[in-house]
C-alpha cells in the first residue's frame, strides 16, 4: 500500500487538557482502526492511513507521564486550587510537566509506518523542528545527550535550560501526546514543580531569551513548516467538514 505522507493540520485553540486528550484519543484509536481493518482486507482494498497535527493551549494544568514519581509535584490540592491548576496522570512517557497559556503545545498523530518506523528518530525530528524555529529568532538550542527535548546552552552548559519538552505514546507505530514549547508563558508555575524530573535544570520561554513577548501565531506558522520538511510531508489545514 502507498505511503500517505499528507498531515492533516487543525488548531484547537484554548482548550481543556481533558478535552484535548480525549479528542486525541479519539483520533488516535481512528487511525487505529484503519489499520486494523488493513490487516484482515485484501491488498486492493487496503486505505491508507491518515495522518494529523493538532496545535492547541491549555489553562494552567500539571500532567504527570506513566515513568514520573507523583512527589515531583511540589502542591497539594489546596495549592493546586490557589494556582487555579488542575493535575493528570497520563499515558504518555516521561515525568511531570505543565502546560498553560502562552506554550504551544504539538500533538501529532502519525502512522509512522507512512514515513519511518523509529520512535527515536521520530523524536529527533521532532527537536529539530523546534530547533530550526528558534534559530530563526536568533536563538540557539540544541540536544543535551541522554535528556530528551530542545535545550538553551546545551553545549557547555553552564546555565542550560529546557524550552520544550516532549513526551510520546507510540502504538503500533502511531503517536500521540508531543510537545510543549514556552513561547510567553508564565514560567512561575514551573516552580511548582521538579520539571520533567530534572531537578538540576532550568525552564525557559522565548520571551525570556529575547525580552519581549512573540505572537504565537508566526511561531507556529514557522514551526509547521520546519515539521512538514523534517518528515517530508505537505501539511494542510482541515476544513469544517473534514474536523472529528
Amino acid at each position: 500500500m502507498q505511503k500517505n505522507t499528507d498531515i492533516t493540520f487543525e488548531h484547537l485553540g484554548l482548550i481543556d487538557y481533558k478535552e484535548a486528550w480525549e479528542y486525541q484519543e479519539k483520533v488516535f484509536n481512528s487511525v487505529l482502526e484503519l489499520k486494523a481493518q488493513n490487516r484482515n482486507a485484501a491488498a486492493g482494498a487496503q486505505q491508507p492511513t491518515p495522518n494529523y497535527l493538532l496545535f492547541c493551549s491549555h489553562p494552567h494544568v500539571y500532567t504527570l507521564g506513566k515513568s514520573g514519581h507523583e512527589e515531583h509535584l511540589l502542591l497539594n490540592e489546596e495549592g493546586l486550587r490557589e494556582k487555579g491548576a488542575t493535575y493528570y496522570k497520563i499515558n504518555r512517557g516521561g515525568d511531570i510537566t505543565y502546560h498553560g497559556p502562552g506554550q504551544l503545545v504539538g500533538y501529532p498523530i502519525l502512522d509512522l509506518d507512512n514515513f519511518f518506523t523509529d520512535i527515536h528518530k521520530y523524536l529527533r525530528y521532532l527537536e529539530e523542528a523546534v530547533i530550526l524555529t528558534l534559530a530563526e529568532y536568533g536563538v540557539s538550542a540544541g540536544r543535551i545527550p541522554g535528556l530528551t527535548g530542545v535545550w538553551l546552552d546545551h553545549e557547555e552548559q553552564r546555565n542550560p535550560r529546557k524550552i520544550c519538552a516532549m513526551g510520546v505514546k507510540c502504538s503500533r507505530w502511531v503517536t500521540m501526546h508531543g510537545f510543549a514549547f514556552n513561547i510567553n508563558a508564565d514560567l512561575d508555575y514551573f516552580n511548582n514543580i521538579v520539571p520533567c524530573g530534572i531537578p538540576d535544570k532550568q525552564v525557559t520561554s522565548l520571551a525570556k531569551e529575547l525580552g519581549h513577548e512573540v505572537p504565537m501565531a508566526e511561531v507556529e506558522e514557522k514551526l509547521q513548516k520546519h515539521l512538514a520538511n523534517q518528515f517530508g510531508a505537505t501539511i494542510t489545514t482541515a476544513t469544517h467538514e473534514e474536523r472529528h
